[in-house]
């Protein structure tokens, strides 16, 4: 059997998947967890095969957090399970140690589907963040510039379009103030744009947020 935990906010999210693969033949969910802070102690002990792995869990505030999660629990494949922008965050995740990235929008066959290639062996994401990343490859290099962005000016930028000050995701990323002005200046050379409101305008319209 596939051990599978769960690390997710949403009680609904945890019983709907373990309601979907209860007497599953393959799959055996054997954990449920709501706060990333706790994953590093929980799988050590119980040792899942395979984490599905919300990226807007309670304290999981950084992409370099799964990077370590992964190499000090290499035996744990992880399956990012998220309602966040494919295109963007799927080729970070991958860097990370990730080994596949599923929209909250699929159906759960497609959750069964990437736990079942994944403990084979295989690092995939559906089909259409493929669509969509070779669109994203097709569009012109103004339209192609959030690729530039590196995993923590993407989470920089994620936290400026939700209204945050820079002293707030200075406090969550665990970094100083003047990193986090440092990243919001090289966001701005990087997107071409010269003020906030313009900056996250351009990230909507380019779905990076």
């Amino acid at each position: 059997m596939i051990k599978v935990g769960i690390a997710d906010n949403q009680p609904v999210v945890h019983f709907g998947i373990e309601s979907f693969f209860k007497g599953h033949d393959k799959i055996n969910i054997v954990g449920h967890y709501g706060n990333f802070n706790e994953l590093g102690k929980v799988l050590e002990t119980e040792k899942p095969d395979i984490l599905i792995l919300d990226l807007e869990l309670d304290g999981l505030t950084s992409m370099n957090f799964i990077k370590t999660l992964k190499r000090e629990h290499h035996f744990t494949k992880i399956i990012i399970y998220s309602n966040l922008s494919e295109q963007t965050y799927t080729p970070n995740a991958i860097k990370a140690g990730v080994s596949a990235y599923v929209h909250k929008s699929n159906e759960l066959e497609v959750l069964e589907n990437a736990i079942l290639k994944v403990n084979q062996g295989e690092i995939i994401f559906s089909d259409d963040v493929r669509k969509k990343l070779l669109a994203i490859s097709k569009q012109n290099k103004s339209e192609r510039l959030y690729r530039k962005l590196s995993s923590r000016e993407v989470e920089v930028l994620r936290y400026l379009s939700d209204g945050k000050k820079n002293n707030e995701i200075a406090k969550l990323l665990d970094l100083n103030e003047k990193t986090i002005s440092t990243y919001k200046l090289r966001l701005l050379n990087k997107l071409n744009v010269t003020n906030l409101v313009d900056l996250v305008n351009k990230a909507k319209k380019l779905e990076i947020v």
